[in-house]
């Protein structure tokens, strides 16, 4: 199950589970991806960001790597981001060996110009393999390497092993509009454009032409929905649905904390047995805890999916 320039709907950025002490818990791996399955997600990326992957070792990213791909029946993309090629291709080859649909790679903080740009992912693509399909991670927020359309127009082009871009670029709205057009010219390979960001901009991003969501909101049910209704054009019922979740997927994407909140709020749903970080870690203090209810509460009034007491 090789992700195409095809690929729609919402690809899932999963967290890695830990227990108290710091070890991995397969099994909310197990329950996270039982519940990723019936939500309707297309399919799930895991050992980014918000997966911790910087955090763990080589094994144990090839576990956490492994046990979604044997218990998801949707394709599972790695994060294979590593500061040498010789971490990626080793992160990249077990676990495409594993069953991994594809991998995603995000550039490297030492990059400046253009050129600097497409010469690594060109070198990335080879390092990791030319028959291993990529996803490009276009997120100058937190790599603080701004990739131009221009840029990510020359990476589709000279990589045919490029399938895919996360787009994280804000504001973004016309970057996307750019890529389509110059998809629909002929100036440029068809791709996939799955959008991250938490979501913040995901209304307008699929009507722009992004395929779908590729980001961790902790209600990917409701991302899932969300995707459905504007693609089939029920704009305003897709709108409604975003502007619900709006102040929860806002407090979310606070750098920093926003892991600590998705993290309690899975835990909350009942899908991680714990919210805890591997260290370096940021915690949750008490008064963000009981503002995460807050929302949570008023999300109830209109979706029953936040209502996690009953």
């Amino acid at each position: 199950m090789q992700i195409t320039a095809q690929a729609r709907g919402v690809y899932v950025i999963a967290p890695t589970p830990f227990t108290a002490d710091g070890a991995l818990d397969l099994a909310s791996i197990d329950r996270l991806v039982a519940f990723y399955d019936e939500s309707g997600v297309a399919g799930a990326t895991v050992l980014g960001q918000l997966g911790e992957a910087a955090k763990l070792e080589h094994a144990e990213a090839l576990q956490v790597a492994s046990r979604f791909i044997q218990r998801a029946r949707t394709p599972i993309i790695v994060g294979v981001t590593a500061p040498g090629f010789a971490a990626m291709r080793a992160l990249a080859r077990d676990a495409m060996d594993a069953g991994a649909a594809g991998v995603m790679i995000a550039p490297p903080n030492t990059l400046r110009t253009d050129d600097q740009i497409v010469a690594y992912y060109a070198q990335a693509a080879a390092a990791v393999g030319a028959d291993v399909p990529f996803v490009i991670q276009d997120y100058p927020l937190t790599f603080s390497v701004v990739m131009t359309s221009s840029v990510i127009r020359r990476i589709v082009n000279d990589n045919p092993s490029c399938v895919m871009l996360k787009h994280e670029d804000w504001p973004g709205l016309e970057k996307i509009s750019a890529l389509r057009e110059w998809q629909r010219k002929g100036e440029m390979r068809p791709i996939s454009i799955l959008c991250g960001n938490g979501g913040l901009f995901l209304d307008f991003e699929i009507e722009r032409g992004a395929d779908g969501a590729m980001t961790g909101y902790c209600f990917p049910d409701v991302l899932v929905e969300l995707v459905r209704l504007a693609q089939q054009g029920q704009r305003e019922r897709a709108h409604d649905l975003f502007d619900a979740h709006l102040p929860l997927l806002r407090y979310e994407q606070q750098p920093g904390v926003g892991l600590a909140v998705r993290k309690y709020v899975l835990m909350r749903r009942g899908l991680l047995a714990s919210d805890a970080q591997r260290k370096p870690a940021s915690a949750m203090s008490a008064r963000a805890r009981e503002e995460v209810d807050y929302l949570l509460a008023r999300l109830a009034r209109v979706d029953a999916r936040a209502r996690l007491d009953a």
